[in-house]
């Protein structure tokens, strides 16, 4: 299993991040250990200071395809899932200012918590797909698909130019605006539409 992160995905999130908004998608990946399974706490590092959540809806990979086309991107996915992807703030300052990849700041373990279900896209309005996160019972980041840079048949497409995707495979497509920071004691709850997807709780 492979686990796409698409970076600067909404437009008032690369500007909250001082990031040019990108003219194409921006990827990352992580390995599988990087999956937080459902009911499961998230322990903070000792390695870091200044973890931040960033909500994202989750794409689900149902079929082998290399170099998809756009319009056919639509029959490589069924379901819709929630996630977070935790990162280190203070050691990906670091590697931007050295030029170093980003792993040690976005691949560790845990770092990719996800929502036990997932939904059938055909209950949902992929054009207009509002999630959210709550941290500690206040509502921290909310988004939609309408304000993506980049739809989810677009990001497939692109990533199958380079990579085969696989059944099973995890797209992260993105976070809006209001990433922040978390604290030991934290609860984290993500919402697609009003459903309750996911509860983290920090340790």
């Amino acid at each position: 299993m492979k686990i796409f992160c698409i970076g600067r995905n909404y437009a008032n999130h690369a500007k909250e991040m001082n990031s040019e908004v990108p003219t194409t998608p921006l990827f990352f990946m992580k390995p599988d250990t990087a999956i937080l399974r459902p009911g499961m706490p998230f322990f903070y590092p000792e390695f870091s200071k200044d973890i931040h959540f960033e909500c994202e809806l989750v794409v689900k990979i149902n079929r082998v395809g290399k170099n998809i086309a756009e319009k056919f991107a639509h029959k490589y996915y069924d379901e819709i899932g929630l996630g977070i992807d935790f990162t280190a703030r203070d050691l990906q300052k670091i590697c931007k200012e050295k030029g170093h990849p980003w792993e040690v700041a976005k691949a560790f373990e845990g770092s990719a918590p996800i929502s036990k279900d997932f939904i059938s896209k055909s209950e949902l309005d992929l054009e207009n797909l509002t999630f959210s996160l709550q941290q500690n019972g206040n509502i921290v980041q909310e988004g939609t698909t309408a304000d993506m840079i980049f739809s989810i048949d677009q990001l497939i497409a692109h990533l199958s130019k380079y990579m085969t995707l696989k059944k099973g495979d995890l797209i992260y497509t993105g976070t809006p605006e209001g990433v922040g920071p978390i604290a030991i004691g934290d609860e984290l709850k993500g919402f697609i539409g009003e459903r309750e997807m996911f509860v983290v709780k920090v340790k």
